[in-house]
């Protein structure tokens, strides 16, 4: 029985390499990001002379907007490959990020809302520059569904904030106890 038992749990501790493919899907996405930014900012050089400074502004927003989304999937990649599938042991390299190898699901969930929160002012700061292709009530949507993204990231690091004071606080007490 103890054996059956440890090839199950073999098998299950294995099978968090099935996450291995998405993060390699999700290299592939960043490169698909890479090519949009490469357009657009060939876009930005062409119409350098162009007469409208406002497009200039909208092009430029499309590029922030793009490294944000691609900057966030670099965090998951990273975060979600060594939290879940295995260490990426490239040692103390010079360029390691400081936060890799740190950053928990928790600290995952709170970076993610914040690059949600950065990519929707993007976005929004562009509806508002073009605000003659909508509709007042699209634009209103567009400010609902950013202050909700706001509000969820709020609400996630006051979640956060009262789990770790009450870690805090267990850890407090069984210092205490073992006095």
């Amino acid at each position: 029985m103890k054996n059956l038992e440890h090839r199950l749990e073999a098998m299950i501790f294995a099978s968090r390499w099935l996450l291995a493919p998405f993060f390699v899907g999700l290299i592939l996405a960043i490169l698909v990001l890479l090519a949009k930014f490469a357009k657009e900012l060939y876009s930005l050089v062409a119409d350098v002379f162009s007469p409208s400074s406002h497009d200039a502004v909208i092009s430029i927003l499309t590029l922030v907007d793009t490294a944000l989304i691609a900057s966030l999937l670099l965090i998951i990649i990273f975060s979600g490959y060594e939290n879940f599938v295995s260490k990426i042991g490239v040692g103390d390299h010079e360029d390691r990020p400081a936060w890799m190898g740190k950053v928990g699901f928790s600290d995952l969930k709170i970076k993610l809302i914040g690059a949600i929160v950065a990519i929707s002012a993007v976005e929004l700061l562009k509806a508002f520059l073009t605000s003659t292709q909508y509709t007042n009530e699209q634009l209103a949507w567009k400010v609902a569904i950013h202050f909700t993204f706001v509000m969820s990231g709020v609400l996630f690091a006051v979640t956060d904030w009262i789990v770790e004071g009450r870690k805090n606080k267990a850890e407090q007490a069984k210092k205490i106890k073992d006095i």
